[in-house]
């Protein structure tokens, strides 16, 4: 049963301002201590810790509407980078906790019900459009990500050294638009495992901080949140 049967029944829940708090994701992802955690910077002078601490700061006191909005006189470019490297974390754990059921067998396709099947192209490995297991998608993704996070010219590190033009029209939000599709895959194939172990109300809160953060800024067209607009019209 997905998403929607359980919610049909009473069996889940909205999302959590404190949820993300409470679990602590962010500061896994700050200190390193999570599996395969990324972190922007642990420097308490740099940009991106302060912009990591703002953002921490008000999901743990006020609402993911407010969460989202730009830290006044800051850059778009280093907020929208800074919420990539949490989705990135938010997602990484969320999936580990579930992946031995997200197996070859079980998943054998990346995709979000009968209507949505997504196949993977890096240009590199993949030059075309491939089909490949869930499981598959999921780690290319991840390793694919982190290898976006790693490069310089894409986001920088140094203060003195601008995001690449067209950084949230073609790198954010082509990163954005494959973590979506990772969500959509647990709302409609893994949720009651997600509720089995406990992360229901962080994978709501963390989803609806995502959906809000990504509208408010138009980084993922409607096309690609068809897959997963009853969710976000029943966690609004």
């Amino acid at each position: 049963m997905n998403f929607l049967g359980l919610w049909a029944r009473g069996m889940t829940s909205r999302p959590n301002r404190r949820a993300l708090d409470s679990i602590a994701i962010n500061n896994a992802a700050s200190d390193g201590s999570g599996a395969n955690s990324r972190g922007a910077s642990n420097n308490p002078g740099s940009v991106q810790y302060q912009l990591r601490q703002y953002a921490e700061s008000t999901l743990g006191k006020a609402s993911l509407h407010e969460a989202v909005l730009l830290p006044e006189g800051e850059s778009l470019d280093e907020w929208v980078a800074c919420h990539i490297v949490d989705f990135y974390n938010h997602i990484n754990m969320l999936f580990m906790s579930i992946s031995h059921h997200c197996t070859d067998e079980s998943c054998p396709t990346m995709c979000a019900g009968e209507a949505y099947t997504y196949r993977w192209r890096d240009g590199v490995t993949y030059k075309e459009p491939t089909l490949v297991s869930a499981n598959m998608y999921v780690k290319l993704l991840m390793k694919w990500v982190d290898a976006q996070l790693d490069d310089t010219t894409l986001f920088p590190v140094d203060l003195a050294v601008p995001f690449p033009p067209g950084f949230r029209s073609d790198v954010a939000t082509q990163i954005l638009r494959r973590m979506l599709r990772v969500y959509a895959h647990l709302y409609w194939h893994h949720y009651p495992q997600v509720c089995q172990v406990g992360l229901a109300t962080m994978l709501n809160t963390s989803f609806t901080h995502f959906t809000l953060f990504v509208t408010k800024y138009k980084l993922v067209n409607d096309t690609e949140l068809q897959a997963v607009k009853d969710v976000i019209k029943i966690l609004a």
